[in-house]
């Protein structure tokens, strides 16, 4: 079954994949560059871009990140939803690699922190992120009635009184528009612990995804590339991505 699933999910992403960039957008000014060992590596680092016309440089020291449990498989975004190898599925553990836009800020804060300017939505009890693939809706924002919640409410629910949720940003993976089973909830957000790894998410330490947060601007368009070293040295030319001197590669 998890193979025929796979490969339904790999005919999705080759339907839709004309309809997406073969690599960086042209008004992207801000990059995050995410590199990990390779596909079973669920440890490495995301380091800061920007650029002014064609040329790179980095804004940020590298820094440390976890990844999904088991590693990574190619998601759906901008690019990387057409390539051969592992394809990212609900429930795998593995982050989706590949390049995405980035949405808002999900905070349980009324405000963003000092030096901030991005869009972003203070999460209340009536939200909900929806990661059932059954469901309608599948791995979009819901706002339901708390006073009256839907049967499947608890387990979609947003707020959970949990500080590794206090601040996230939206990974654009899977969502224009979403394929059911091919992943859902995708965000940067706040590490539990120095080896506890999520279910496909990017997490740092708080300090560090504040710092990203402070640094986001809407209007320079951020975008988020993840990738095997390997994959990483074939991809940054035709993608348009900093060159590997640049993030430490040989």
């Amino acid at each position: 079954m998890r193979r025929l699933l796979v490969g339904l999910l790999s005919l999705a992403a080759a339907l839709v994949g004309p309809a997406h960039s073969q690599g960086v957008l042209a008004d992207c000014r801000q990059l995050i560059v995410g590199l990990a060992d390779d596909w079973d590596a669920n440890v490495g680092r995301i380091q800061c871009f920007e650029r002014d016309g064609k040329s790179w440089r980095a804004v940020s020291a590298p820094q440390r990140v976890l990844f999904g449990k088991n590693g990574l498989a190619w998601g759906i975004g901008l690019a990387g939803q057409d390539e051969p190898g592992p394809r990212k599925t609900e429930g795998d553990k593995r982050a989706p690699a590949g390049l995405f836009t980035l949405g808002k800020i999900y905070t349980y804060s009324t405000s963003l922190p000092a030096g901030a300017d991005y869009p972003f939505h203070t999460v209340t009890a009536a939200d909900c992120w929806i990661e059932d693939p059954a469901l309608p809706h599948y791995n979009q924002y819901v706002r339901v009635d708390p006073a009256n919640p839907p049967p499947w409410f608890k387990k979609q629910q947003m707020k959970q009184d949990d500080f590794a949720h206090a601040w996230k940003i939206e990974i654009h993976h899977n969502t224009a528009p979403p394929i059911p089973g091919a992943g859902s909830a995708i965000f940067f957000h706040i590490q539990r612990g120095p080896n506890r790894h999520s279910a496909g998410c990017t997490t740092m330490p708080e300090p560090a995804l504040l710092a990203v947060i402070r640094w986001l601007r809407a209007d320079q368009h951020p975008a988020y590339v993840l990738l095997p070293a390997a994959e990483y040295r074939a991809k940054w030319k035709p993608w348009g991505l900093p060159a590997p001197a640049l993030i430490g590669l040989n």
